[in-house]
C-alpha cells in the first residue's frame, strides 16, 4: 500500500524548489539513495495514539508496533499504562526495533510514553536479506511473559519478510523462530489454542503457513517455569498481499446444510493436569459435553502431566463439518471455536484438614473426593463456556475474532468473521436478521458492500469483545484505507504489499 508523502504539495509556479543534482535520486550513488530513503521514512509524520483507548492494555501496544513495523510508520503512544497495570511487550518491541532499525524511546520501567520510529521495511531489513540469517531467537523478560503474545507482535513483520536474494521470489525462504518464556500463561492465548485454533484458521482463511512445535512448556502458575516454542514462518512473496481464500466459510453460508444450528463434527479435548486428575477430569468432560452436545464425538488430543497441583489447563475445540457447497470457494472449510481454562487446585485442598475430610483434597495430598469435585467444577465451567460460544451462531469464537483483525486490515479485498451475539436493536445490522444478511453476502463481488453501513472509526467500534473493538480502531488509525461495515462484521482491507527493494 502506498504511504502518504510527507513532502509539501507543489501547485502552479509558486513553490518551485531548486536542488543540486546530488539531491536528485536519479543521480545518487546507491548508498546515498538508501540514506535518502531512510531520511524520507524517518521524516514521515508521527502518529499519536492514546494508550487509554478501548481495551487500553498490552494488546493496543502490540498491534500498534506490529502494524507500524510493517508499513514503516512512526508512532507515539501516550498513557501506555492505559487502563491496566501496564503493557508487557518489551522483548517483542526491542526485536522489532532491531530489525527495522527503529528509534525507540520509553521502554524503561515506569515510562508512560512509547515512541517507535521504524526506518527499514520487512523487504529491506538486514536481518532477512541473506541466506544464513533468517533465524529469530527471543528470550522473554521472564517465565511469566507469554511466548505467544511475543509471537503475535512480530508475526506480521515476519509474514511480509519474503524479500531475500538467495532464493527464487516465488518461493521465499522460511524464517525459523524460537521464543522462550511462558506457554500457558494467565490472560494470554496458550500454545494449544495457537496450534489448534488460530494458526489453522489463518491458513484456511488467508493461506498463511506456520509450522510449529512445543519444545518445553512454561507456566506462571505455581513455581515459575520457562518454556520454549519453535515456529517456522513461510512469508508471502514481495509484492503480494494477503487475500481471503474461503469467502463462503467466513459468512453465514458456512453454517450448515439445513441452515439452522451448526453441525459439529467433533470436539477436541486437551488436558494438561496432575496425573491423578486425568481420569476424573476426562470422565467429567465426557459427561458434560455429552449433555450439552448430544451425538458429537469427543476426541482426546492431549493428556499430559502438568507436574503440579497448581497447574490445571483444559482446551476444548469444537469443529464444524467441512462445508460442501457444491465445490464452491468455501468447499472443505472447517469452522473452529475454542474455549479453555487455566486454574489451580484450591490451597485448602493441599492442607491436612482437606486430606482428612476427603472433600477438598488435591491429587497429591488428599483423597479422591477433592479431585473429583475439582474435576467436575473445571469440566462444567469450560464445557458450558464452549456451548455458549457455539450457540452465538458466529463463525469464530470471541478470542479468534479479535486476533484476525490485523490480518483482515492488511489483506486485499473483503473478509468477514462475524459472531452472532450483537445488539439485536437493529435487525439490518445485527441480531436475528444478521444471519440472513451475512448468508446473502458474496465477498467475491466487488459491489458486495453496497447497502452495507460504513462504520465510523474514531473510537473503538463494532461487535464482539472490547479487544475486538479496540483492534478495529487501532488498525483504522494506522491504515486509513481500511473500511469496516455493519458494526465491524465486514472488512475491506488495505491490500498492503511490500515494495521490492
Amino acid at each position: 500500500m502506498a504511504q502518504p508523502s510527507s513532502n509539501p504539495t507543489c501547485s502552479g509556479t509558486a513553490n518551485i524548489i531548486l536542488r543540486s543534482s546530488a539531491d536528485d535520486p536519479e543521480h545518487m550513488l546507491p548508498h546515498q539513495r538508501k540514506a535518502a530513503m531512510k531520511k524520507s521514512k524517518a521524516a514521515r509524520p508521527i502518529l499519536e495514539i492514546d494508550g487509554r483507548t478501548g481495551e487500553g492494555g498490552g494488546q493496543l501496544v502490540r498491534i500498534a508496533c506490529a502494524i507500524a513495523s510493517v508499513i514503516t510508520q512512526p508512532i507515539r503512544i501516550t498513557n501506555v499504562r492505559g487502563n491496566r497495570e501496564g503493557p508487557r511487550g518489551g522483548a517483542s518491541i526491542e526485536w522489532l526495533a532491531r530489525v527495522t532499525d527503529a528509534e525507540v524511546n520509553g521502554l524503561s520501567v515506569g515510562s508512560t510514553t512509547l515512541e517507535f520510529k521504524p526506518r527499514e521495511s520487512p523487504a529491506t531489513s538486514k536481518l532477512f536479506t541473506g541466506i544464513h540469517d533468517r533465524t529469530v531467537k527471543i528470550d522473554a523478560d521472564s517465565a511469566a511473559a507469554s511466548t505467544l503474545l511475543i509471537f503475535q507482535a512480530i508475526f506480521p513483520f515476519l509474514l511480509f519478510a519474503g524479500g531475500n536474494t538467495n532464493k527464487r521470489q516465488d518461493h521465499p525462504e522460511h524464517i525459523d523462530v524460537e521464543i522462550s518464556g511462558g506457554t500457558n500463561i494467565s490472560f494470554s492465548l496458550s500454545y494449544e489454542y495457537l496450534d489448534q485454533v488460530l494458526l489453522p484458521s489463518l491458513e484456511q482463511a488467508f493461506g498463511i503457513v506456520v509450522e510449529r512445535k512445543l519444545k518445553t512448556r512454561g507456566w506462571n502458575l505455581g513455581k515459575m517455569q520457562r518454556g520454549t516454542v519453535a515456529l517456522r514462518v513461510h512469508p508471502i512473496r514481495v509484492g503480494d498481499s494477503l487475500r481471503l481464500r474461503n469467502p463462503t466459510a467466513c459468512t453465514m453460508k458456512g453454517r450448515n446444510r439445513q441452515g439452522e444450528d451448526f453441525d459439529l463434527e467433533a470436539i477436541d479435548v486437551s488436558i494438561v493436569a496432575p496425573t491423578d486428575m486425568h481420569e476424573s477430569l476426562s470422565q467429567a468432560l465426557v459427561q458434560n459435553l455429552g449433555d450439552l452436545f448430544p451425538d458429537v464425538e469427543v476426541i482426546f488430543k492431549l493428556l499430559e502431566d502438568s507436574g503440579a497441583n497448581s497447574r490445571i489447563y483444559v482446551l476444548l475445540v469444537a469443529r464444524s463439518w467441512p462445508s460442501d457447497d457444491e465445490g464452491g470457494a468455501g468447499s472443505g472449510a472447517v469452522l473452529r471455536w475454542g474455549r479453555d481454562i487455566l486454574t489451580s487446585m484450591p490451597k485448602a485442598a493441599n492442607s491436612k484438614k482437606g486430606k482428612n475430610k476427603g472433600d477438598n483434597g488435591s491429587s497429591s495430598h488428599a483423597g479422591t473426593g477433592g479431585v473429583a469435585s475439582m474435576s467436575e467444577s473445571v469440566a462444567t465451567k469450560v464445557a458450558r463456556a464452549l456451548y455458549d460460544e457455539v450457540s452465538t451462531g458466529g463463525v469464530v469464537d470471541e478470542f479468534l475474532q479479535d486476533q484476525l483483525v490485523a490480518f483482515q486490515a492488511l489483506a486485499s479485498g473483503l473478509s468477514a468473521f462475524p459472531r452472532g451475539n450483537s445488539d439485536p436493536a437493529d435487525d439490518n445490522v445485527s441480531g436475528p436478521g444478521m444471519e440472513e444478511a451475512m448468508a446473502a453476502l458474496d465477498l467475491t463481488d466487488e459491489n458486495a458492500t453496497q447497502g452495507l453501513r460504513k462504520d465510523k472509526t474514531t473510537e473503538p467500534f463494532g461487535e464482539g469483545s472490547l479487544h475486538a473493538k479496540t483492534a478495529r480502531w487501532m488498525v483504522s488509525e494506522l491504515l486509513p484505507n481500511v473500511k469496516f461495515y455493519n458494526k465491524g462484521k465486514v472488512c475491506e482491507g488495505a491490500g498492503f504489499a511490500v515494495e521490492k527493494p
